[in-house]
């Protein structure tokens, strides 16, 4: 029977992934769009630049999350093939250690034991795995969902500053495209921490900080170096 309760976790793996992309969409092509122009390169060259760091950005982000979320997915098919292992083996020792669990978690011995039988009468696998190895539906790996979702997010995220350098005056690029990516970063870091139910404000505030870092540095590296190479 379904509750009406909403629980964040139930949302954490996409919500994970669309919110690191989009972060480190918005970031890393703003501070490479301000580097650029810091540097003294053309229009067409910073563009080209942007452009360029949002399909290899995405694609890095694509294809290091569904490698680490398989890795993951990895373990739990290894763990769940051991512990099915065990169930056709000793089926008795496995009862005993469900049951152990429950009673370690409040439920007097009995009770434990009554708990344990009907849940593996209904499906063994299912609670030791849910109960014994914290592996649940919920929150099991999917490394395609997770690699789109963070490309998806990250091509999101690295459009803004480039459309925005795009549509405004090349003697305008840097302030705009910062203050801009700025206030798109502020609005994801307070969606995300609401979603998460937490203070919008303090999360707004940390990802506007270490961004503002990032863009101040690479700004930084793009003068020096466009200041040596001219």
């Amino acid at each position: 029977m379904r509750h009406g309760e909403w629980h964040g976790t139930s949302r954490a793996g996409w919500l994970r992934a669309a919110v690191l992309g989009a972060n480190d969409g918005i970031v890393s092509t703003a501070s490479l769009l301000i580097g650029m122009a810091e540097a003294g390169a053309g229009r067409g060259a910073v563009l080209t630049a942007g452009l360029a760091g949002l399909v290899a950005g995405a694609m890095s982000m694509a294809a290091g999350e569904y490698v680490s979320v398989s890795s993951q997915a990895d373990v739990e098919r290894s763990d769940l093939a051991r512990e099915r292992k065990e169930l056709q083996d000793d089926v008795e020792a496995e009862h005993r250690e469900l049951a152990a669990i429950y009673v370690g978690r409040g439920l007097d011995p009995s009770l434990a034991a009554q708990v344990a039988t009907q849940l593996m009468e209904k499906d063994a696998l299912g609670a030791h795995a849910r109960d014994e190895l914290g592996i649940s539906e919920v929150m099991r790996a999917r490394p395609v969902q997770a690699a789109l979702a963070s490309a998806a997010a990250f091509a999101t995220g690295a459009a803004l500053p480039l459309l925005t350098a795009f549509v405004v005056p090349s003697e305008r690029t840097v302030p705009v495209v910062a203050g801009l990516s700025l206030v798109f970063l502020a609005m994801l870091g307070a969606v995300a921490a609401r979603a998460g139910r937490a203070r919008p404000l303090i999360g707004a505030l940390r990802v506007t900080f270490w961004s503002a870092l990032a863009m101040l540095l690479t700004a930084a590296v793009g003068r020096l170096f466009g200041v040596v190479t001219a």
